[in-house]
Formats: C-alpha cells, sequence, structure tokens
C-alpha cells in the first residue's frame, strides 16, 4: 500500500504527532539508563540515536495500536475520531507507516553494537505485541510497560556494551511506574472499555485502583533508592526522588477528590508522570555533573 501526500494530516494524527507525551513518558527513563550506563554525559551519537528511536518507536507503536483497536475506538469517546476509526486512512496504510517507522528505528540500531542490536529485535516484538493483549488479558498495561522499558535495557548496552545487573533494577522501574500511569490512562475510559469488551487494569483493579496504584508507586521509589545505592549516586538524586514522590502523592490525592472527576483527574495523574520522568533525569545528570 502506497502512502500518499494527501493523508499527511492523517498520517500524523495516527502517530500522535501532536501529542508528545507518550514519547516524553518514554525518552525519560530512556535518558536515565544512559546516563547511569556512562557514568555521567552519555556519547552524543547515542545521545541523538536514542532521541530520535524513542520518538520513531513511540510513533511505530501507536500506529500498531491503532491498528489493532480499529473496530473499538469508534465506540469509545476519546478515540472516536482516530483516523482508522474514521476510516480517513486504511489499515493498510497503518501498517505501511508502522513498517516505515520500524525500519528507520532499526536503521539507527544498526549504529550501535551487536548487543543492541540483538535486543532490538526483542523490543521491537514487544511493541508488536502488547497492542493486542487487551483481547486476551486485564494486563495489556504490564505488556506495555515491558515493551516500552525495553529501550533502557538497550541504551545501557548501546552505552555499556555490556548489561549487568543493576540495569534490571531501571528496567523493573520503569515496568512497574508505566503500569501505573498506563492505568491511570486506562482509567478515563473505564466505562467505555467495559461496553466493547476491552481489557485493562483499570477495570481489574475495580474499587481498589487507588490502594493498588499507590503501593506499586512506593515500590518505584523504594526502587529508585536501591538504583541510587547500587549506582553511588548522591544528595542530588534523592532529593529527586523526594520530589518525584511528591508528584506520586499529589497524583493520588488528586485521584480521590471524587468519582464525578475521576475521568478528568486519572487524564491529569496520566500527564503529571511526565514531571516525575523529568525531575529524576535531572537529578541523575546534576548528580553526575557536580562529582
Amino acid at each position: 500500500m502506497r502512502l500518499t501526500l494527501k493523508h499527511l494530516p492523517q498520517y500524523l494524527q495516527l502517530i500522535r504527532f501532536d501529542r508528545p507525551i507518550g514519547s516524553l513518558l518514554l525518552l525519560w527513563p530512556t535518558l536515565w539508563s544512559l546516563w547511569l550506563a556512562a557514568g555521567g554525559i552519555p556519547s552524543v551519537k547515542n545521545l541523538i540515536i536514542f532521541t530520535l528511536g524513542v520518538f520513531l518507536m513511540r510513533s511505530a507503536g501507536c500506529a500498531i495500536n491503532d491498528f489493532a483497536d480499529r473496530d473499538f475506538d469508534a465506540h469509545i469517546k476519546r478515540t472516536k475520531d482516530r483516523p482508522l476509526a474514521t476510516g480517513a486512512i486504511t489499515k493498510e496504510e497503518a501498517l505501511s507507516v508502522f513498517g516505515i517507522l520500524g525500519l528507520c528505528a532499526f536503521i539507527l540500531v544498526l549504529l550501535t553494537n551487536w548487543l543492541t542490536i540483538g535486543l532490538s529485535v526483542v523490543g521491537l516484538a514487544l511493541a508488536a505485541i502488547y497492542p493486542f493483549m487487551k483481547r486476551y488479558t486485564y494486563f495489556p498495561q504490564v505488556f506495555l510497560g515491558l515493551a516500552y522499558s525495553w529501550s533502557v535495557v538497550m541504551a545501557f548496552a548501546a552505552e555499556a556494551n555490556s548489561l549487568p545487573k543493576e540495569v534490571w533494577l531501571i528496567y523493573i522501574c520503569v515496568v512497574v511506574w508505566t503500569v501505573v500511569y498506563d492505568t491511570f490512562y486506562a482509567m478515563v475510559d473505564r466505562k467505555d472499555d467495559l461496553k466493547v469488551g476491552i481489557k485493562s487494569t483499570a477495570i481489574l483493579f475495580g474499587d481498589y485502583d487507588l490502594l493498588i496504584t499507590s503501593l506499586m508507586q512506593m515500590f518505584v521509589v523504594f526502587i529508585w533508592l536501591l538504583i541510587g545505592y547500587k549506582f553511588e549516586l548522591g544528595i542530588i538524586y534523592y532529593l529527586a526522588v523526594i520530589v518525584a514522590a511528591g508528584f506520586f502523592a499529589y497524583q493520588q490525592w488528586r485521584l480521590s477528590e471524587g468519582s464525578k472527576l475521576i475521568e478528568k483527574n486519572a487524564f491529569f495523574a496520566f500527564l503529571n508522570n511526565n514531571w516525575v520522568g523529568l525531575v529524576i533525569f535531572i537529578g541523575i545528570a546534576l548528580d553526575y555533573a557536580v562529582k
């Protein structure tokens, strides 16, 4: 299927070009990993490769997600205007966008090392599998976490050309964090998802959603502390962890305001995680800068 220039606005809508929050949530932990692997500022080459790669793979992920959800999106208030749901583009065009963006990302990976190239195959498989999981399991957010967080492993491998056990601490941390903020995102659509038969952790957790997500956030904070210890980070990093934990507490406070505001506040909590990722990155970067 040939892509046409007249559909460029629809392709940009397909990849959420005007909504960079997904790219940012993927970028921050990738930068954490690059800085931790380098023990400071990473190579300019890897910084460029992974910044571009984050945008490309997030965009590819949106395309394959909309392909997978094309029969559901028209029935959900938030997604009914997506180009596949309205018929503005075809499913073949969406698959072409996914393939082209995935290929561009893989070309970037070829500029790294063999370890990272091998890991990229796993990353692509995870990205392709995730969108279909909401049909079969109440844990699609876990699969998203596994896919999103793989950039952490690849970035570390590209910078250090090795995968010490400490990198899996970062990976676990980002997986759990992703499950938390994507559960918030799923809470926005929970009523519509129940009607059309889509599964999510927001539906699974039900009335215990705030309790479970708050416990998961506490676990993320604990892993941040372990990361600080393992990588011998200092006071600036730990201050950043305190600020990030404060953002978590604020998210839970907003979510507890009342059921009538739950959709609005769940979306706010989702977006607020951008600041969480940024603060942790600043803490890591500044801590290394002053050493």
